[in-house]
């Protein structure tokens, strides 16, 4: 089958080589994208502009950053096939992205490169799940992917950025060694965790802002308190442009 990819960032990149590792052609845009995106996207078929993965492809993934999956899926031209949206965003988010497209299937990522898991809900989200056969992607159905992918990411990342808050409160008032060796005697985890919270929000802090956002919606809509992501937005905004795509 030929599938297309909008963008290939690193996430993207995982899930285009599991396609071609499953035997489809995968299909990209490379216009007005950098030349590190470009060096991810090397084994995949490049069309030139985004128009032309719509017209040549019976599936399209869209897998970017969550601020900007509902622009993009606005922006598309008309496409008459799947439109697979696997971004972390609320499920507020994902419905106004499935009234913008003609057959729509929600994804949620769990993990990280290369083999990811991704969860599938919609009525074709069976079709999708058997693309990926003897790749290294697992796929499991869901009620509810968006939905399930923001609870996830609500403890995972919020609870890296509450971490991250607390030691920068503790090297504040000057006793951020004495927090460190405590924690190292008490809760020896804590000190796995603040590494790997620091590494993440190095990394990709710009991209935790967004989907702390989404996931502050979610919860809101549904009668939740949302301070606790719009304040671990705000710790990863500090990190906002450490390292940028």
């Amino acid at each position: 089958m030929k599938i297309g990819l909008l963008h290939p960032g690193e996430m993207g990149a995982a899930v285009g080589n599991a396609l071609v590792a499953a035997g489809h052609t995968v299909r990209w845009a490379s216009e007005g994208r950098s030349e590190v995106t470009r060096a991810r996207a090397v084994a995949f078929e490049d069309t030139g502009t985004v128009a032309e993965v719509l017209a040549s492809c019976e599936v399209v993934f869209s897998v970017v950053p969550p601020h900007a999956a509902l622009e993009l899926a606005r922006s598309l031209p008309s496409f008459d096939g799947i439109y697979v949206d696997a971004n972390a965003v609320s499920p507020g988010t994902a419905r106004a992205v499935e009234s913008s497209v003609a057959r729509f299937v929600d994804g949620g990522i769990v993990g990280g490169p290369p083999a990811p898991r991704l969860y599938l809900s919609g009525d074709e989200a069976a079709t999708v799940a058997s693309l990926f056969g003897g790749s290294p992607i697992e796929t499991e159905l869901a009620a509810n992917a968006s939905a399930l992918k923001c609870a996830f990411a609500a403890w995972t990342k919020g609870t890296a950025a509450l971490v991250l808050a607390i030691r920068d409160f503790a090297r504040a008032e000057g006793v951020e060694d004495a927090l460190v060796a405590e924690w190292a005697r008490s809760q020896p985890h804590l000190s796995d965790r603040l590494a790997a919270g620091e590494h993440s929000a190095a990394k990709k802090g710009w991209r935790s802002i967004g989907e702390m956002e989404e996931i502050a919606s979610a919860f809101a809509a549904e009668g939740l308190p949302s301070g606790f992501h719009e304040a671990a937005a705000e710790v990863y905004r500090r990190y906002e442009g450490v390292t940028s795509p």
